[in-house]
């Protein structure tokens, strides 16, 4: 698929670095300690550091739980934002899985013009559901300072805490003895070593069984196979269109990483709209990654998910408005006419097999869209 680690290749694999005396002070700091870690395994007790949030109850991994594909396992379709380490405190997102993150490019145009109009899409990568974090590390210092989510006041407060924490001599080892001296880079250095976990195997695992398929050691069931045949049909479902699968499992990441805007109905129980009925989520089309000029073109359009683990990560879109896989497959059939409350977006950026009045659906039977569902279940890792 073409697609890196974007700015992040080399922090992960077999790093590891020593570290043979103090400096920058806190923790456990001291010139008798040594410390030997590598950059994933420090951006690991960072991300579940639940001190680093203003009320020293949250963490990346309370929003992203490894036990609910790196998913929140608090959020319903009733309740679909994650709450922020204030209580009561909500954005106005379904927090995305970090897993497989870090495969996305980093956000640009799309150098491949040619596509078809149910496809048409004109930016890929970045993070966040509008990529307006050019990459995984710009990602990673988002959510510390953000009021609805971990709530420091200042990438200083950010540093100072992980300064005095008990891993202080861990951050001067991979970092080096000077690694609290500049605020700045000591902050882009946590968000690195975050990156760094990250894209480890501990958090893309590839463990599934369709990565046992692809290597031979895993026969799906009629059902599975059904399914699958159903989801790589580029003619009937197109799943696989904007969910690419390759021949490897690296290359099967089950998003092109583009954005696209497919008529998701609107969450009456997002708190957003609860707090203001007229909202509405223009997605990329308000994103900063882009001119301003280019913003009409965009609204309503989100970055297509990974579909792996997707079993566990519900509730499903970027409003959490679907509560299983099966609603969401309707979403695509016939039948969503059956859940559409109202698209929160209905305009011409929808994509041209959705727009109001010409989408007829798929036509699928009950068969196939169970199918559809027992396939994507083969996406949740730990197999093996």
């Amino acid at each position: 698929m073409g697609f890196f680690r974007a700015g992040i290749a080399v922090l992960i694999g077999c790093l590891t670095v020593s570290c043979g005396g103090g400096g920058g002070g806190g923790g456990n700091s001291d010139n008798s300690n040594t410390s030997t870690i590598s950059m994933a395994e420090l951006g690991k007790r960072l991300f579940f550091d639940t001190n680093l949030s203003s009320g020293s109850n949250q963490s990346c991994g309370t929003c992203h739980d490894p036990d609910n594909g790196f998913a929140d396992p608090r959020v319903s379709v009733t309740s679909p934002v994650s709450e922020g380490s204030v209580g009561g405190e909500f954005g106005d997102r379904n927090a995305p899985t970090a897993a497989y993150a870090s495969f996305a490019p980093s956000f640009g145009e799309v150098a491949d013009q040619d596509q078809t109009p149910e496809t048409n899409s004109n930016y890929q990568g970045g993070q966040f559901l509008d990529g307006r974090a050019v990459d995984l590390v710009e990602q990673a210092k988002g959510p510390f300072l953000n009021p609805v989510e971990m709530n420091n006041t200042s990438e200083a407060e950010v540093v100072a805490k992980v300064q005095n924490s008990d891993y202080s001599s861990d951050f001067i080892a991979v970092f080096g003895t000077d690694a609290f001296n500049d605020t700045t880079m000591a902050y882009h250095n946590i968000a690195t070593a975050i990156a760094a976990f990250e894209a480890s195997s501990e958090v893309n695992r590839f463990s599934s069984k369709f990565d046992a398929y692809l290597m031979g050691s895993y026969t799906m069931t009629a059902s599975e196979q059904r399914g699958f045949d159903l989801f790589m049909d580029a003619e009937v479902t197109k799943c696989a269109n904007c969910h690419t699968v390759g021949d490897t499992p690296e290359t099967s990441l089950f998003t092109n990483f583009r954005y696209y805007n497919i008529g998701t109905p609107i969450n009456l129980n997002n708190p957003a709209y609860l707090a203001d009925n007229s909202f509405i989520d223009i997605g990329l089309g308000a994103s900063s990654a882009i001119a301003a000029s280019d913003r009409a073109g965009e609204r309503g359009k989100f970055k297509v998910p990974t579909l792996r683990n997707v079993e566990l990560t519900a509730p499903y879109m970027h409003n959490g408005v679907y509560a299983t896989l099966e609603e969401t497959v309707l979403h695509y059939d016939i039948q969503v006419a059956n859940l559409f409350i109202t698209p929160e977006m209905n305009d011409d950026n929808i994509a041209a097999e959705m727009n109001a009045g010409t989408f007829v659906g798929l036509g699928l039977s009950d068969q196939d869209r169970a199918d559809l569902v027992n396939f994507m279940k083969t996406l949740t890792d730990g197999y093996f």
